[in-house]
């Protein structure tokens, strides 16, 4: 009865779902607690789905269950929500996942840590790209692997067990207690794991952030599609699927669009892309420089996933470390490179460099024949040998259009990656997917990343392909179209208010095609103490906002977004890109970032009432 029960509100849920919950990539920070993520909104459904109440207004209203999709969304919560009202277990222990491998990973990572013994169990086979040899020698996880014919011959093990099934329905679960996890594989939609037992609750959070770094939720069209599954009702024919034509459509927009002519890998979001560069360039160096320190170079107060991912990869691997890059305000980036390279060449290590440009949220670019220089000059160890070279990791997702690495480009000579979020510009906002290319020096470096992408399982997804095979072809005409939005609006702020502080691009940099449509606002402050100034400025971060998206709802919104294909997005770095950045690196600051389409007279007449307020 409470089975059917369920499976019937789920039926009227996605009759009757905001189309909000299929299509955006981002949502609404005015109405999102971090601490609160997944349960506030489940907590609210529970309570329609106890009245039975499922109209959309009242669906609408359900408070935003995850900043970004990657992250979760309302169709990954309801169906984890769903599989757990079938199994009688708390929705907390079901997690779901894009990729059928980074569960594993996600497990075998806390047990690393904690020295804690593994066995993956599973029926029939697993999947092509379960490298299990790869895992252990690159990825430092230890576990016995073991094909076994059902769940219930499963006995118990000092350790935790791991019970792989593959399966064609989301239906219940016959849980064993001497399984701890169990995950269920489904082919094109990804996997979903069920956390058994409270001795196994501690684990739930580690899941989720390794979810939230290395891999994305399962996406919104999977999930209403493992929901129609669960709910026995039909879908859509996946081998209708456009796959490759739209792949192969992707790959040369995105050679067109970064001017080179190499191997380009399109992953499920940005970091899945970035953690497919690090493991990739780690299974390089184990290979190429045995026995050597590995340092990754990240600034402290970049994006706060490029920087918690960089730490946590380091956290699991004892040859592995972070080294921190200052590249904002006083410190300029090419110095910092060049000081931090003489020292890690002395120590026989191999730099590894990420970096922004332009970076994020203060919207500087370096120098770049100097930086150029410093990635170029040859540098000796302590015993007189030549060091390593390093290989430079550009996020570009701030300007993807610009040349760097094609022939006779500037970085075309030295060892260089480049990546873009797809969030962005790339899908306009449509989707998460992510992209990487090289130039000729790093051919080798992407066949190994392309390894760990697909053994990570997270390619980018059909539907996330055919965005950008739409996408792509115009992405280059809207940044232009955004900058010049974006240019109008930072020369009217100087104009109403001169004792703000504006970082953006110089018009000369713009002449070279740094054109990004994002900017940061530091707005003046007054008070008789620096807690005082500090804490008055915050306040006034937030007036700003909520006058704007008070006024202008239909298109300002408090949202982590950039690149989108219509209205303004604002947010605050500290308290949402730089989530988990150190406290002291992070910018209470404002950043906007405006589109190609929104009403900028409307804008500029709310920024002046909010100037006249204050």
């Amino acid at each position: 009865m409470q089975e059917n029960k369920v499976l019937d509100y789920i039926k009227d849920v996605l009759e009757n779902m905001p189309t909000d919950w299929l299509n955006l990539t981002t949502h609404r920070l005015d109405i999102y607690d971090e601490k609160l993520a997944k349960t506030q909104f489940l907590e609210e459904l529970e309570n329609l789905f106890k009245t039975n109440s499922s109209k959309t207004a009242s669906l609408s209203a359900l408070h935003t269950a995850y900043d970004y999709i990657r992250l979760g969304h309302p169709l990954s919560c309801i169906l984890e929500w769903g599989i757990s009202k079938l199994n009688t277990i708390n929705s907390e222990n079901v997690i779901s996942f894009s990729s059928q491998t980074v569960p594993v990973l996600a497990i075998l990572r806390t047990n690393a840590l904690e020295n804690k013994n593994t066995q993956i169990l599973y029926t029939g086979k697993l999947p092509n790209f379960f490298d299990a040899d790869v895992i252990k020698r690159v990825y430092g996880y230890e576990f016995e692997l073991k094909n076994v014919e059902n769940a219930e011959a499963i006995s118990p093990f000092d350790g935790s067990t791991v019970f792989i099934s593959q399966k064609d329905n989301i239906s219940n679960i016959n849980l064993n207690d001497n399984i701890d996890f169990y995950i269920s594989l489904y082919s094109q939609l990804g996997s979903v794991l069920l956390v058994n037992g409270t001795q196994n609750e501690n684990y739930i959070s580690d899941i989720q952030h390794v979810r939230r770094r290395e891999t994305i939720a399962m996406t919104p069209a999977d999930s209403l599609t493992a929901l129609k599954m669960l709910t026995d009702q039909p879908v859509a024919d996946t081998e209708k699927s456009n796959r490759e034509t739209d792949k192969k459509s992707v790959l040369n927009s995105i050679n067109s669009i970064t001017g080179t002519n190499g191997k380009t890998l399109v992953a499920s979001s940005g970091l899945s892309m970035q953690y497919a560069i690090m493991m990739g360039l780690i299974h390089d160096a184990l290979e190429n420089h045995k026995g050597k320190a590995i340092k990754f170079i990240v600034p402290p107060n970049c994006y706060g996933g490029t920087n918690d991912q960089a730490r946590r990869v380091a956290e699991c691997l004892d040859n592995v470390e972070v080294v921190d890059l200052p590249v904002d305000g006083d410190n300029d980036m090419v110095q910092s490179i060049d000081r931090i390279l003489d020292r890690i060449a002395k120590e026989d290590a191999i730099p590894y460099i990420i970096a922004e440009i332009p970076t994020n949220p203060r919207v500087e670019v370096p120098n770049l024949k100097d930086l150029k220089g410093v990635l170029s000059a040859e540098r000796k160890t302590k015993a007189g040998e030549t060091a390593i070279d390093p290989v430079f990791i550009l996020d570009q997702t701030f300007c993807p259009n610009v040349h760097f690495l094609g022939d006779g480009e500037i970085l075309s000579t030295v060892r260089t990656l480049s990546y873009a979020s797809g969030s962005k510009f790339p899908s306009g906002g449509k989707c998460t997917a992510g992209y990487v290319v090289g130039n000729t020096k790093t051919t080798g470096l992407l066949d190994k990343i392309d390894m760990h992408l697909n053994l990570c399982d997270n390619e980018a997804t059909d539907l996330q392909y055919e965005i950008l095979a739409k996408q792509l072809p115009s992405m280059n005409q809207r940044i232009t179209d955004a900058y010049k939005n974006t240019r109008e609006f930072v020369n009217f702020i100087h104009e109403v208010l001169p004792t703000a502080k504006i970082n953006f691009v110089s018009e000369e940099l713009a002449d070279h095609d740094f054109t990004p449509s994002v900017f940061s606002l530091d707005l003046p402050t007054k008070g008789n103490s620096a807690e005082e100034k500090e804490t008055y400025k915050r306040a006034l971060n937030l007036k700003l906002i909520n006058l704007m998206i008070t006024k202008i709802p239909d298109q300002s919104k408090f949202c982590v977004s950039y690149g989108q294909l219509k209205g303004l997005y604002w947010t605050i770095p500290a308290t949402s890109t730089q989530g988990t950045t150190k406290e002291g690196d992070k910018d209470y600051i404002v950043r906007a970032s405006l589109s190609p389409d929104l009403d900028l007279e409307r804008h500029k007449e709310v920024f002046l009432d909010f100037v006249k307020s204050i």
